[in-house]
């Protein structure tokens, strides 16, 4: 039976950030887990957590993302060198990794790595799952695991983050560092289940992009132009403009059928764009056809947070009156401090945190600012982007 402990620091120097967070999640017994996974800041390198890691926990698995920022039950923080960590005890996981993941080989890759966890232990009931974050297409990767674990074993975690320059994102298993890799956890802890959700709260508006030549996750041209130059003409942005200028104000919107919109609350699901070439070529992070309309969005705050409300409302009613014994949460980077200020930032973490606590502590809790969210989207595995996504694990009712 898997037992969660969590806790995060701005700390800056390697070796006390473990230490630190180790002592604050596990106590005097900090040496005694099984499995710890790490998000950290991208002014962090993660081999040098690892190596402190392994001085504390030297038979632990460890498995690490980077990215803009953690949010732990400690609240948020978006300094250059934070660290988060879930320190796991109990043998019902697995872990497997592959390297060398792009957007055109992403379904075979992810086939590789669910076959590898599904050959580790035959009962995964969940995957938590890290995957490099700036070419990937993501509806292949989800597409890869179900074809081999089932649609009905659940896909939570992020695709890892930079300080949103979209220049490198990292991910670990042990001693190994990887850029371009794809980490998974699977749990198969009989007694647990899991239950995802995720929202963003912004609106459509305007008249569409139109995708007018595509291969695959890459968008060659918008409108029968070069990609890039009419996204961001319509950003009123130039070719030489950075990641940090059109992430805020540059989510796509893609309209959803109507039953996902259904459950989703939003008519659209939003899409980000971390590379564009110079002839034009835009890295989308999802597959996306000819005759597909991207429309440019506009963030509506009150819809945030009521959309929020809406989500949580939903995941409380799953929960049956139970607290999570864990709660795992990828935040899209731009929903971090590019788009909000430090006040409404730390309010929508705490109304996020607030429904799952007891005696106004949060459970042990895992979350970062990545470049992607997966989360169930009625009842199927799904990616998002630009949203709060959050993973609830609880103990089924009578174990």
């Amino acid at each position: 039976m898997l037992e969660f402990f969590s806790a995060s620091t701005r700390m800056a120097n390697p070796q006390r950030a473990i230490a630190e967070c180790l002592e604050v999640a596990l106590g005097d017994a900090h040496h005694d887990c099984d499995l710890v996974i790490i998000n950290a800041s991208i002014g962090h390198q993660l081999g040098e957590l690892i190596v402190q890691t392994r001085a504390q926990c030297p038979h632990a698995r460890i498995v690490a993302g980077s990215c803009a920022g953690v949010i732990g039950r400690e609240g948020v923080s978006e300094s250059m060198k934070d660290v988060a960590l879930m320190a796991i005890r109990g043998r019902d996981f697995a872990v497997a990794h592959v390297d060398g993941l792009n957007g055109h080989n992403s379904r075979d890759k992810a086939v590789a790595l669910a076959t590898a966890l599904k050959r580790a232990s035959p009962g995964i009931n969940m995957v938590y799952l890290i995957v490099t974050g700036i070419d990937v297409a993501a509806d292949q990767v989800i597409a890869g695991f179900d074809s081999i674990l089932g649609a009905e074993v659940s896909l939570f975690g992020a695709t890892s983050g930079d300080n949103n320059r979209g220049l490198v994102t990292f991910q670990a298993v042990d001693e190994r560092v990887f850029e371009r890799a794809a980490v998974a956890v699977g749990f198969c802890d009989t007694t647990l289940e899991v239950d995802t959700h995720a929202t963003h709260g912004f609106v459509a508006t305007g008249e569409p992009l139109v995708v007018t030549r595509s291969d695959g996750h890459l968008i060659h041209e918008l409108n029968g132009r070069p990609a890039a130059a009419e996204y961001l003409g319509r950003l009123g942005l130039a070719m030489t403009s950075s990641l940090a200028e059109s992430g805020p104000i540059g989510a796509l919107a893609e309209r959803l059928a109507p039953v996902q919109a259904l459950a989703y609350g939003n008519e659209h699901v939003l899409r980000a764009v971390f590379r564009w070439d110079a002839d034009g070529t835009l890295y989308y992070p999802v597959t996306c056809q000819e005759g597909t309309p991207l429309w440019l969005t506009l963030r509506d705050e009150e819809r945030i947070f009521s959309d929020l409300d809406r989500m949580l409302a939903v995941m409380s009613r799953h929960a049956r009156g139970r607290k999570p014994v864990a709660m795992f949460q990828a935040d899209c980077g731009a929903r971090g401090r590019l788009l909000f200020n430090r006040v409404l930032k730390e309010e929508l973490i705490q109304r996020l945190q607030h429904p799952f606590s007891t005696d106004f502590q949060p459970p042990p809790w895992l979350g970062m600012y990545g470049f992607g969210e997966f989360a169930r989207l009625q009842g199927t595995n799904y990616f998002h982007n630009y949203t709060s996504a959050l993973a609830a694990i609880y103990r089924r009712q009578g174990t």
